[in-house]
């Protein structure tokens, strides 16, 4: 690395504040442009186990809002708006924010420079991240931060003209016509966030409220098809009738299509409501929300058709249809439920469901799947149960709690687990785990769903940082999708789709080549 005290005025200084544990979580730099981006194509040493991250947000031309998506994606986590962050952070499972110092340059740049300066003041308070922000004295935003417990690094450097010395970071180019779908697919997302944060009385066509409910995955996926795809997948039916088949052309390219979508507000087909918990059982979805009621839709374009009697009060965490038509339920508090189905219930099941309901009366489950003859349950340890007709077998998959399973029949039936450590693992019963985790990412995985299709057994995954992932377990072949807000729940059809369930809305999406031929076709490759 070069000479910090002679390249870089403040340098020195910054470094010791980064390397002080005891040092105030915020640090305020003045007069010494450029720095902060210097100190971002720096990387870290490492030390000792663990790596510190140093993650690069230029705040010009952003709102809270954009400031608020953006350091969400360095973080892992979901933010709808700057109090979601910060909630989320303050809750959240995943200890990448600890290792994560936020640089933000130009706070003077930015859009709304007191509002960023706020968020920045709350999530320095909250004290689960370190942040480095590049200020003006004699500016509000300035004045703001220097209230609470800071370091200040001034470089010494000679007054610019303006208001404060510019970070070298570029802003964003100028917002495009907001009415345009193509136009704002294809513009810088910076300035279409600005845009639309500036004027909250003109909707454009619904374009503004998709944008600003699927926004954090937007700025962050690349091309205009993606961005399409994006809005289409948020976009109510109360929208400019223009604007699907426009979004739809643009999105031609991308390796997804939107099947169908209901969004809040919508009323034909009305949207359920929010989603807890989701579960394919033939053709019908059934979809759980915050208050327990489970609603039943028709999986191939989202028609009501009535509501599952069941004996829960309460939410539902998890639904577990049987192939006898039984359906299982997993309570708030992790114990079981059971809803026959049409046709009688063979006695053996019967009482293997009993033995499972009277094992997590005492010993309450965090996840829950079924299949013909097997009912699978994970706990808060980490570990995952197969209740079978054959006895019972058990393995310690993850580092913490076990958040979501997935049973698989096949010739040879297996299992999938998903963890607060982020991954997701493959197991047998009566067999010894996969070594290797299926998939993982930083981010604990809340939900699982697994079926056999006719391209082989398929797995659903997602994770709290919003990515939901597709998986031909067979071919080794995957496909991503952000829709921006955060995702509860996934489930598979037999036939391989893959439906969402958000706060907001309730969506199914289908692989492009088999939206287009009727499901022939070999896999999509995944994603570079």
């Amino acid at each position: 690395m070069p000479s910090v005290r002679a390249e870089r005025p403040g340098a020195a200084a910054l470094l010791g504040w980064l390397t002080d544990p005891e040092a105030p979580r915020l640090c305020l730099v003045t007069g010494a442009p450029g720095l902060l981006d210097w100190l971002a194509a720096h990387g870290p040493r490492a030390a000792g186990r663990r790596r510190t991250a140093r993650a690069l947000v230029p705040l010009a031309g952003r709102t809270a809002l954009g400031t608020a998506w953006a350091v969400a994606d360095h973080l892992g986590v979901v933010a709808g708006s700057a109090d979601d962050l910060v909630r989320a952070l303050a809750t959240s499972e995943t200890g990448r924010a600890a290792r994560t110092v936020l640089l933000l340059p130009a706070l003077h740049a930015a859009a709304e420079p007191e509002a960023v300066a706020a968020l920045i003041a709350d999530l320095a308070r909250l004290g689960r991240v370190r942040l480095v922000v590049e200020a003006s004295p004699g500016t509000p935003g300035y004045a703001l931060l220097a209230e609470g417990r800071s370091t200040v690094v001034d470089g010494d450097q000679p007054a610019s003209d303006g208001p404060a010395g510019p970070s070298r970071t570029p802003g964003p180019s100028g917002a495009p016509d907001l009415s345009d779908p193509a136009a704002v697919c294809a513009a810088d997302p910076v300035a279409v966030t600005t845009g639309y944060v500036s004027d909250p009385v003109d909707d454009h066509g619904g374009l503004r409220t998709a944008w600003l409910r699927a926004g954090q995955a937007l700025c962050a996926v690349r091309g205009p098809a993606d961005r399409a795809l994006g809005l289409l997948a948020v976009l109510g039916d109360g929208a400019d009738p223009r604007l699907r088949p426009a979004l739809r052309d643009l999105a031609a390219s991308a390796p997804w299509r939107v099947r169908w979508t209901r969004v809040a507000g919508d009323v034909a087909p009305p949207w359920p409501g929010p989603v807890a918990a989701l579960a394919a059982q033939g053709g019908t979805l059934l979809a759980a929300d915050l208050g327990g009621t489970v609603r039943l839709l028709a999986a191939d374009d989202a028609r009501p058709l009535g509501q599952l009697d069941h004996p829960v009060t309460g939410p539902v965490r998890a639904l577990a249809p049987a192939p006898d038509g039984t359906v299982l339920l997993l309570d708030e508090r992790g114990r079981l439920h059971t809803v026959r189905g049409r046709q009688p219930r063979p006695p053996y099941l019967q009482r293997l469901t009993e033995a499972v309901s009277a094992t997590l009366t005492r010993h309450p489950g965090t996840a829950l799947a079924a299949i013909a003859g097997s009912v699978v349950v994970g706990d808060r340890l980490g570990s995952v149960h197969a209740f079978g007709l054959t006895g019972l077998h058990q393995a310690a998959l993850h580092s913490g709690r076990v958040t979501a399973v997935a049973a698989v029949e096949s010739a040879t039936p297996f299992v999938c687990s998903g963890g607060t450590d982020g991954a997701v693992r493959r197991w047998t019963p009566g067999k010894d785990p996969d070594p290797e985790p299926l998939t993982e990412r930083r981010s604990p995985v809340v939900s699982l769903a697994a079926t056999e299709t006719p391209h082989g057994p398929v797995l659903a995954a997602a994770w709290a940082d919003g990515t939901v992932e597709l998986h031909r377990i067979e071919q080794h072949a995957r496909l991503t999708f952000r829709p921006g807000p955060p995702v509860r729940a996934v489930a598979v059809t037999e036939d391989g789709a893959l439906l969402l369930g958000l706060d907001e809305a309730v969506l199914r999406l289908e692989r492009a080549r088999e939206a287009r031929d009727g499901g022939s076709g070999p896999a999509h490759p995944p994603p570079a």
